[in-house]
């Protein structure tokens, strides 16, 4: 039997067809041209993932100004995602706006890696996978069943990698409230001897900060 390797970070998002509380869904085709973060929560009617739910539904219109839709996923069946969207909306006064795919057989999750060797085959872990646009995988974050994800930092990653990818730039760590830099952006450091002198008389110019031509950095 051949092993099945886990998608990577710069490979097409594997595709699929599955039901979801929002109708029938061709992933990633039908989110064609947006964002997308498409994560997996162990189960519904628990603790840890109510919370989650609730922090994502709160945080929704921050996702839409980045051109990002939501997709949720576990192996319950669609009629429980129902239900449990229900329960929140009725006992938390949250509304649940994003689809959540109901994958019952767990073939989905098995495509992912969402359930991992020596898991129990009736739980997904806390998984996220952050597609670009054009369906390429950018991001892959794992978390433990017993810790809920931050949601802020599922935005930073948005933020970063839109801005990334708009200036041709590096992101520093704990943007944009970095230590050493602030909000400013990482200028790539030139590959060859006469770039990185232009780089040190740019740098005297005042037209980028530089610790050392291969360290600069610039607003964005």
């Amino acid at each position: 039997m051949q092993e099945r390797r886990l998608p990577l970070i710069g490979e097409p998002a594997p595709e699929f067809r599955a039901q979801t509380t929002h109708g029938p869904m061709d992933f990633p085709k039908d989110l064609k041209g947006k964002w997308v973060v498409f994560f997996s929560h162990p189960a519904d009617f628990t603790p840890v993932c109510t919370t989650e739910f609730v922090s994502f539904a709160k945080n929704y219109a921050k996702f839409k100004e980045l051109n990002a839709e939501l997709v949720g996923l576990s192996v319950d069946h669609v009629y429980s995602h129902i239900k449990w969207v229900e329960w929140i909306k009725e006992k938390l006064g949250v509304e649940i706006p994003f689809p959540i795919v109901a994958d019952t057989t767990g073939k989905i999750a098995e495509l992912y890696g969402m359930i991992h060797p020596g898991a129990s085959e009736s739980a997904t872990v806390r998984a996220v996978f952050i597609l670009c646009p054009q369906g390429i995988i950018r991001t892959i974050l794992y978390y433990p069943l017993n810790i809920g994800r931050n949601i802020p930092e599922i935005l930073r990653i948005l933020r970063a990698f839109q801005t990334a990818m708009k200036e041709g730039v590096a992101i520093p760590a704990n943007w944009p409230e970095n230590e050493l830099i602030g909000g400013n952006v990482i200028i790539p450091p030139p590959s060859d001897v006469q770039g990185a002198k232009k780089r040190l008389e740019e740098a005297k110019e005042g037209k980028v900060h530089c610790y050392d031509w291969w360290f600069c950095h610039k607003k964005t």
